[in-house]
């Protein structure tokens, strides 16, 4: 497998895992929750679209996640690849830093919904941040 298609892969996935975390966060009312800014739990569903939920990044990152997939599976991006590195090194901290995700890595922590879609969010996006920033992933 060539790397740009293996980047396709992975972005592919952690969309998926970031869709998963939406649907989750808005049934079970998680909201963004972060050392230095929280949201109501009443309102999740209207800010995903800007702040994001406890377990996925805003509506627009993941629409530029999409589009920026879509254009590398057909054919070689190099910003494309740029973008989807830059996505990845942004999504690691946001996980690390939601007080829910937090609580799921941590030892007591498992839920079988929850604990899932955090450990694949963070690890898929940090996979996709390492080699969205090789450029042979690009081509």
């Amino acid at each position: 497998m060539t790397p740009r298609r293996l980047l396709v892969l992975l972005s592919t996935a952690q969309l998926a895992a970031g869709v998963a975390g939406l649907v989750v966060a808005v049934r079970r009312r998680r909201p963004y929750d972060l050392p230095f800014l929280s949201g109501p739990a009443q309102h999740v569903a209207r800010d995903s679209l800007w702040m994001g939920t406890a377990y996925s990044a805003p509506l627009p990152m993941l629409l530029g996640q999409a589009f920026a997939t879509a254009n590398l599976w057909r054919g070689p991006d190099d910003g494309a690849r740029r973008m989807l590195g830059m996505l990845g090194v942004v999504m690691v901290p946001g996980y690390l830093l939601e007080r829910s995700g937090r609580r799921h890595l941590s030892v007591g922590g498992l839920d079988p919904v929850e604990t899932p879609v955090v450990v694949a969010g963070t690890a898929l996006a940090a996979a996709m941040g390492v080699l969205g920033h090789r450029e042979a992933s690009g081509g």
